[in-house]
């Protein structure tokens, strides 16, 4: 039930676009390609870069390094014990989660098109979901989705999720008189969740967890199976490529759904990866402002995947190594840290960047994680070096 490219980030429109900088690889698209043989990103055969090692590449663009045992790209050269190991799960264990993984999904499909049967969907602003079906039909929907979601991690390995909770300091009295009693009143519901962006699996979590709504590219709402699934989630559908005003036109849908959530209990809450893409999991990226413009709280989860052999982060791997590898792991982990809701001051109301960071810094506190100061745009730089130096 993942949904390609959903580390697609409502991009901030009050930022300008990023200042050139030495070409070292031609940019294409920010997905995988579906042919493990093409990169990730196409490297400049006129301007080679390997006179840059692969370890001042790691020491620059350490948010996107792999340190698991399958080496950089999951390229690297295997032990025999691990290459037995993967052996012996191709034949038996990846058949076993690929049958069990279509079949929920196609449950799952067979479910959402019962209960939208005879509805129509809701559209605005080129936009078409379900989410905002009420009755049993939506309620059927949520606990499914969230019963089967959770199905689909257990059959990807993640048999136990690890959650922390995190209390808000009720005795702490700092900050003007108002934000104090804005404190001590009843909890008020966040618009929308942020989370760090780790990998795919991220979408899996926070279905089984909020079944939020997500930000998706439009493509997604045309696919087989996963496309009903998106408009039942209530996905904002964005074109990536575009270069026209589609963006302005995403950014107000996604603000009005961010304040309907918080208003109505009864509304889907947004989920948003303000980072713009995936990261190895150590780091914290620059925060896009697009979850902050409704100037709602928004609520924080910190995502981590702690592992032995093979890293489930996607970072400098393509996306069909990266299934692969991670159908041929046993036992896979995920430890969740949910923060309590960030209410924004006066301040940070006024400046949604100022907000963006100030939640950033508690996220990378809280959960130990590196600030870095590079974004996708260096990301794709570091990609198209290695497959440079490969």
């Amino acid at each position: 039930m993942t949904f390609p490219t959903m580390e697609s980030e409502l991009k901030d429109l009050n930022s300008k676009p990023p200042q050139s900088k030495p070409a070292a690889a031609e940019i294409i698209h920010e997905e995988a390609s579906t042919n493990d043989n093409l990169p990730l990103l196409k490297s400049d055969s006129t301007t080679p870069i390997s006179s840059e090692s692969i370890q001042e590449l790691e020491k620059k663009y350490a948010a996107y390094v792999r340190s698991d045992v399958y080496g950089t790209m999951g390229r690297g050269e295997l032990p025999i014990k691990e290459k037995v190991l993967l052996g012996l799960s191709l034949v038996t264990l990846v058949p076993i989660r690929v049958a069990a993984a279509l079949t929920i999904l196609i449950l799952y499909y067979l479910i959402c098109r019962i209960c939208t049967l005879f509805s129509a969907p809701n559209r605005e602003e080129d936009q078409e979901d379900y989410a905002h079906m009420g009755g049993w039909r939506r309620a059927v929907i949520v606990r499914c989705g969230r019963a089967l979601s959770r199905a689909l991690l257990f059959v990807l390995g993640f048999y136990w999720i690890s959650e922390t909770y995190r209390n808000s300091n009720t005795d702490d009295k700092s900050g003007t008189e108002e934000e104090v009693k804005n404190k001590t009143k009843e909890p008020e519901k966040p618009g929308v969740i942020v989370s760090n962006h780790v990998s795919h699996l991220d979408i899996l979590y926070h279905m089984s967890s909020s079944f939020p709504s997500f930000v998706a590219k439009r493509s997604v709402a045309k696919l087989p199976l996963v496309g009903l699934i998106s408009k039942c989630l209530g996905c904002v559908y964005v074109q990536r490529e575009s270069k026209s005003s589609d963006f302005k036109g995403v950014s107000g849908v996604v603000t009005e759904r961010i304040r309907d959530a918080h208003q109505n209990k009864s509304a889907p809450i947004m989920m948003l990866f303000p980072e713009g893409t995936t990261t190895n999991g150590d780091f914290l990226l620059p925060f896009k402002t697009g979850a902050f413009l409704a100037k709602t709280p928004v609520l924080p989860v910190i995502l981590r995947y702690p592992y032995q052999r093979f890293s489930p982060a996607w970072d400098s791997i393509s996306g069909v190594r990266h299934v692969i590898f991670l159908l041929c792991q046993f036992v896979n982990h995920i430890e969740v840290t949910r923060l309590p809701v960030y209410y924004p001051s006066q301040q940070e109301r006024d400046d949604p960047k100022f907000y963006a960071n100030n939640v950033r810094r508690l996220m990378a506190s809280e959960g130990n994680l590196i600030l870095s100061d590079i974004g996708l745009a260096e990301k794709r730089i570091y990609h198209a070096a290695l497959n440079g130096l490969f």
